[in-house]
């Protein structure tokens, strides 16, 4: 059965629903399946009880953006870094309220890039947004506000052709730090949930990853050794967008520094990639889940 530890739904910038999703993961004959969306919990316990409903196997899943500096690279500013929890207690006080302290920034945060955006707009003598744009973009988040639902509005409105546009074009310019989170933070508040701490997609090509300080696989796993080590309890190595000998060279690294492995497709929207990342059925083992067959 096919494994799948990385989605994102509705309640973050998924443009899935649950019920889609699941439905997805039936037919692509998924047998364990993580909601992994960003600064949210709020699907966990719906998405658990639709995996029951499913007969899937279903791991509490959780994607946190962290902010990294490395003391080598001091010409650098910090980078963002996206790392994944499992198996966390989905109550834990501490967790929930900075989660809900992340949450409350990402509104203030759009906000401030909605003004951004009006600037660039008014340099093309087009509408300005107003606070019943934002209050429209509001209804259409379930979970975590981020930018992908103002590209969604901005396709919506006329403004851009497609979510990319409306990045290339506006929310890259326009963009607005998030609230930083250091991953000693992060990795007290999931070990205190009794969860695993994983590193998202290390050599990611166009997303939140260590190519942003070097494409060089081996530099990006000395950082990774020498930083994150007591932090950290795997590695995602299997990533729709992680080629065959990025895969390969996480998987061994991960082997040598006693690290466990994870791995899913990062599905967000169209095409589908659920169920499409080729995960071994040992990584389910790993959290104590046999797979029928094993």
């Amino acid at each position: 059965m096919k494994i799948d530890l990385h989605v994102h739904s509705t309640c973050s910038d998924g443009r899935l629903t649950l019920n889609a999703i699941f439905k997805e993961a039936t037919k692509k004959g998924v047998g364990l399946i993580s909601i992994t969306d960003h600064d949210s919990v709020d699907c966990q316990t719906d998405a658990k009880m639709m995996a029951d409903k499913y007969g899937i196997n279903y791991l509490y899943g959780l994607e946190l953006s962290v902010n990294f500096p490395h003391p080598a690279y001091k010409d650098l500013k910090p980078i963002s870094l996206d790392f994944l929890a499992y198996q966390y207690d989905i109550h834990y006080k501490p967790l929930v309220t900075k989660l809900n302290e992340l949450r409350a920034h990402r509104k203030k945060r759009a906000e401030q890039i909605l003004d951004n955006i009006n600037r660039e707009l008014v340099k093309q003598n087009l509408k300005e947004f107003t606070h019943k744009d934002l209050e429209e973009i509001e209804k259409s988040v379930d979970g975590a506000f981020g930018r992908p639902h103002i590209a969604d509005y901005m396709v919506r409105k006329g403004i851009t052709s497609s979510r990319q546009e409306a990045f290339n074009r506006y929310l890259i310019k326009c963009n607005v730090p998030k609230l930083p989170l250091t991953l000693i933070d992060a990795s007290r508040l999931v070990k205190g949930a009794r969860g695993k701490l994983f590193l998202a997609h290390p050599n990611h090509p166009r997303g939140t990853s260590l190519i942003n300080i070097t494409t060089d696989i081996c530099e990006q796993q000395k950082i990774i050794y020498e930083t994150m080590m007591p932090y950290i309890d795997g590695i995602e190595c299997w990533h729709s967008a992680h080629d065959k000998e990025s895969t390969e060279s996480y998987i061994e690294f991960a082997k040598k520094a006693g690290l466990m492995v994870s791995g899913g497709s990062d599905c967000h929207q169209q095409p589908v990639l659920i169920g499409t990342v080729d995960v071994p059925d040992y990584v389910a083992q790993q959290f104590d889940i046999h797979l029928s067959g094993d």
